[in-house]
């Protein structure tokens, strides 16, 4: 049975809204609230230390977690209402979640873009494998490849429905720089080319600085900072954004202290 299709978005609209979003376990509030979007064509940082809820918000958005409150809106489509209208316009990729070992990158591209219900989808693996230049591997078991093969085979998965909403967890984390350089122009380029929003989790400032248009901090499951990655760090007295995060990480809560 093929997704369904991805309902069109006009582009004055966020392609990812989130309001008021929550996720508790017990009396543990992970995510407390939250609201940010994410318009066509930009690149948003989601930044904090481990535990902050990067990863639970990620996984609420993309469906595997449900919240305790708030919405989600993929364009206009309520995601709790509309599961797979919504995921039909969306994707994911991480380091962590590498693609099925077993399959070769061509059969573990075929299978996902089955799911996804990709229409011609020969001739779209075939541009996903041409954007990450994956075609001496297409044959090659995905168990077999480099850290920095297995992230572009994950990234050509991700890319293989045309999402709006990109959701990526440390896209770039344990690759050498310069495959993790080609990695962010070849995302850059292709948001730029489709207009599709990126909502980015890492703990590589610089690579913030290089791709994110905009950032948030969150810190014990709530956004406590927001701005441009460039000038933010000026406006608490921060040299750089790591020295920002590290202040952060620290004090999380004491945004006067940091200002002074």
């Amino acid at each position: 049975m093929q997704a369904a299709a991805p309902t069109p978005l006009s582009p004055q609209e966020p392609v990812l809204r989130v309001e008021n979003l929550r996720k508790d376990y017990g009396s543990v509030q992970a995510v407390k609230g939250i609201s940010f979007h994410v318009c066509p064509g930009e690149i948003v940082g989601l930044l904090g230390v481990n535990g902050a809820g990067k990863t639970t918000t990620i996984s609420m958005i993309l469906g595997v977690l449900k919240p305790t409150a708030g919405s989600i809106h993929i364009g206009s489509v309520d995601l709790l209402r509309h599961r797979s209208r919504a995921l039909a316009s969306t994707n994911f990729a991480a380091v962590y979640a590498p693609l099925p070992g077993n399959l070769t990158v061509y059969q573990n591209l075929r299978v996902f873009a089955l799911l996804y219900g990709v229409r011609d989808f020969p001739a779209r693996i075939q541009a996903v494998l041409d954007i990450f230049d994956l075609h001496k591997f297409r044959n090659t078991k995905c168990g077999l490849l480099s850290s920095g093969e297995q992230t572009r085979a994950g990234l050509a998965k991700a890319m293989l429905n045309r999402p709006r909403v990109l959701l990526l967890d440390e896209p770039t984390a344990s690759i050498d720089p310069a495959s993790a350089r080609g990695i962010r122009s070849t995302i850059r380029a292709f948001v730029q080319r489709t207009q599709t929003g990126v909502l980015w989790a890492s703990h590589n400032m610089y690579e913030v600085e290089e791709v994110c248009s905009r950032v948030m901090f969150l810190s014990q499951g709530e956004i406590i900072l927001e701005g441009d990655p460039r000038s933010l760090p000026a406006q608490y007295g921060k040299t750089t954004l790591e020295d920002l995060f590290i202040s952060v990480a620290r004090e999380p809560l004491d945004l006067g202290a940091l200002q002074s």
